[in-house]
């Protein structure tokens, strides 16, 4: 079996699997993943392919451990800020600009993880394998809050929270492909229009006066 098994990794080897998925990341999104071979990868880290051979079980493995990291990377990012919130609206908000606050940090993530998706090299299959759940549990789980708030009397309780939850992904998850077309994009300006959508598309109205 390549690799050490994660529960006896060392430090030293998390750090150096940490090293090796940062360089895969940005030769995928610098060439592309046809490109991208292992030697390349370690040639931007001053390694020997062998090393990158000794973590992972092949260029495959290593594609899998960068989507993993993107995703985990993006929820350690986005979900502390969310919750950091007091009222529904304001969490929606955060929800979408820090969505897009990540992506606009981490360009070489998503520009990696669009090439990765548009290869084949992870079917659907693939990604549940990756991710333990499907390609849609991220609209699920949004649609849950959504419902919560309402719920809450937090958000208006006249729209479908499922609608919605595949409403605001649709607007969030075309970025990265937008970011691969086009570096120049304004990443800052298309989170606050969102955000100011999905805020009046949402928020209570206020209470009609009598």
């Amino acid at each position: 079996m390549t690799g050490p098994a994660s529960e006896h990794r060392t430090f030293t080897e998390s750090a150096r699997r940490r090293q090796i998925v940062g360089a895969a990341i940005d030769t995928v999104a610098e060439v592309g993943l046809a490109q991208a071979s292992l030697a390349r990868i370690a040639a931007r880290i001053g390694i020997s392919k062998g090393v990158i051979s000794y973590h992972f079980a092949g260029k495959d493995d290593l594609i899998r451990q960068i989507v993993i990291d993107v995703v985990e990377a993006g929820r350690a990012y986005i979900l502390p800020r969310v919750f950091a919130e007091s009222t529904g609206p304001a969490m929606l908000r955060t929800y979408i600009e820090s969505n897009l606050a990540f992506m606009h940090a981490h360009r070489n993530y998503m520009v990696a993880v669009v090439e990765i998706l548009r290869s084949g090299a992870l079917t659907i299959d693939g990604l549940r394998r990756v991710d333990g759940q499907d390609i849609d549990v991220a609209a699920r789980l949004l649609e849950r809050q959504l419902a919560r708030l309402q719920a809450e009397g937090e958000l208006r309780d006249d729209f479908d929270p499922g609608v919605m939850a595949a409403a605001i992904r649709a607007t969030i998850d075309v970025v990265p492909h937008r970011l691969v077309r086009d570096p120049d994009f304004d990443i800052d300006h298309y989170a606050r229009e969102i955000a100011n959508t999905f805020d009046l598309a949402t928020r209570p109205r206020a209470p009609a006066e009598e």
